[in-house]
């Protein structure tokens, strides 16, 4: 058996690099947008308090801060935004796993176009030849986009469980895409597409986000550096 070889940082290759706690509370409000604080405990597996006195302390550094009113929660500062950019690449060369995570990420751009085009077809449906707002009365249509979901997880799936064996801090979106693929074929249509609950689609934008975050590519600039 050929032995784990340790990176220059004392680090073993092939063992999963679990987060440092900042960074995981900063990375998550970059991947989420804002996001109140229970929630973004849950999102880092941390305990409230602890989240809380992490992001005192990051309001304080000028990173992250707290916004009032009808939606209110933390986001980051541009200095934050930056700030977390620095940690996770820091964080990916000590891994030494950047060519690894890019890897994965070929493969997530190889099925993204195809799940976009499945969104908009559980949205819209044709009728007499137009493209109409899907309501759902159709069992028979929604059963074979659902039916194409099923594929799509059956392929990114694996790509998740593999990045998670990279970084920790990337466990969990194998787990929620499956939460809403059973919500979806127990009828819930909700949970294919809609916006601010954790649909399948609100999952997949942001494990799209965290990919380009941890990558540093540009989401503009996706299409140059894939």
């Amino acid at each position: 058996m050929t032995a784990e070889r340790p990176t220059p940082t004392g680090t073993v290759q092939g063992v999963s690099v679990n987060s440092d706690p900042d960074l995981r509370v900063v990375h998550a409000l970059r991947v989420r947008g804002l996001t109140d604080m229970p929630e973004l405990a849950t999102a880092v597996g941390l305990g409230q308090d602890e989240v809380g006195d992490r992001l005192v302390a990051l309001a304080d550094a000028g990173h992250v801060q707290h916004r009032d009113g009808r939606m209110p929660g933390w986001m980051l500062t541009r200095d934050g935004r930056a700030h977390g950019e620095t940690l996770v690449a820091a964080e990916l060369d000590v891994a030494g796993e950047r060519e690894a995570v890019a890897d994965l990420y070929r493969r997530f751009l190889g099925v993204n176009l195809g799940f976009l085009e499945l969104c908009t077809d559980w949205q819209l449906r044709g009728a007499d030849g137009e493209q109409v707002v899907n309501d759902h009365s159709d069992a028979a249509y929604d059963a074979a986009v659902i039916a194409r979901l099923v594929d799509a997880d059956g392929v990114v799936q694996p790509i998740c469980g593999e990045l998670a064996e990279l970084l920790t801090r990337f466990d969990g979106y194998g787990r929620r895409f499956g939460g809403a693929l059973g919500r979806v074929r127990a009828g819930e249509v909700e949970w294919f597409t809609r916006p601010m609950i954790d649909s399948y689609h609100t999952v997949w934008f942001e494990l799209h986000e965290d990919l380009l975050a941890t990558l540093g590519i540009e989401r503009a600039r996706e299409g140059e550096q894939a």
